[in-house]
Parts: structure tokens; sequence; C-alpha cells
């Protein structure tokens, strides 16, 4: 399957991976009450700047809740992996695990070889998807380093604007 660009404006496709602590969990479909969700994609529990990026997702869950933004982080790692991420951590956060290099490509992720001390197969870079009421990905960010993300408080900050009706804000990057 070829590496493609998912694009601004596009129906998100569901995709349903496990999830820590049993069932599963759909990219694409808010949970709790929210009509919007953020999709995070990390790295995998090799990945130190993972585990500070969503300790510091977890510190502001709260925000995005009552923006109405639900949240979910994935990755391509193994149950065990996700486990022990998840417990060492003390995430609350749902879990997704083993995404698919098929789905990680269907999303546009960046995809890098492991090196020998990181983990043992392949793995995304990170990534964000916000979906909107109308299954749309209103908002994303795809890396190919660990170490280019967005900021957290600038991404509820702005996802708080774009949710205000006031303001009226469509959908950025769709100019064809």
């Amino acid at each position: 399957m070829a590496q493609t660009k998912f694009q601004a404006g596009d129906v998100f496709p569901e995709i349903a991976l496990p999830s820590v602590g049993g069932g599963k969990v759909t990219l694409g479909k808010p949970k709790n009450g929210h009509d919007w969700q953020m999709v995070v994609v990390y790295r995998g529990k090799h990945c130190p700047l993972c585990v500070g990026y969503l300790e510091k997702l977890e510190a502001l869950k709260q925000q995005f809740f009552d923006i109405g933004v639900d949240l979910l982080v994935v990755s391509g790692d193994p149950q065990a992996k996700a486990e022990a991420q998840v417990e060492e951590n003390s995430m609350t956060l749902p879990v997704g695990y083993d995404l698919s290099i098929a789905d990680m490509k269907k999303l546009g992720l960046y995809i890098s070889h492991p090196r020998p001390q990181e983990t043992d197969r392949p793995f995304a870079e990170p990534g964000i998807f916000v979906i909107n009421q109308d299954g749309k990905l209103q908002v994303t960010d795809i890396s190919n380093a660990p170490f280019s993300r967005p900021d957290l408080e600038v991404c509820v900050s702005g996802l708080k604007f774009i949710r205000d009706p006031a303001n009226n804000y469509p959908i950025r990057g769709t100019y064809e």
C-alpha cells in the first residue's frame, strides 16, 4: 500500500483497535458525550519523548473535555508494551494498540524502521488528528520525528477558538 496524505476535510476512516483494559476503541468515534475526538498517535513505549507528551496530555485532558473533545491515544505497540506504558505512567486516557502498518499508511503517518535499542517492529512517528462532529478531519499534524509535535496548550486553545460558533472557523488547508 502506498503512502498517502490524508486530506483536511476528508471523512476520517473508522479504525477499531484493541484497548488497554479490554474491549475496543475506534478512531474517529468520540465517546463520553463528546462530539469531537482528538487521536494522538505516539511512537511506542520505547520513546522517552512520547512519555513526556502523554503526561502533558493527561494533565490537560479536562480542558479538552470541557470543550467537547474526546481524547484517544494509539500506537503500533503490542498489548504487553501498551499495558506497561499505561501502568508505568499512570495513564487514565484510553489507549489503543496494534495499529497496523496498513492503517498507519492509510492515515498518512510516517513509519520508521526501529534501531536495535528501540523496539522490534516498524512504528508510526507522531501524529494528531482532530475529527469534528461530522466525522471529518478538522485539524491534523503529522511529524517524522519525535521532537516535532504541536504544543498541547496551544492545541486546546486553538480548538476552543474553532469550536466557538461565533468564530465560524472553517476547516483549513482545503484549497485545491
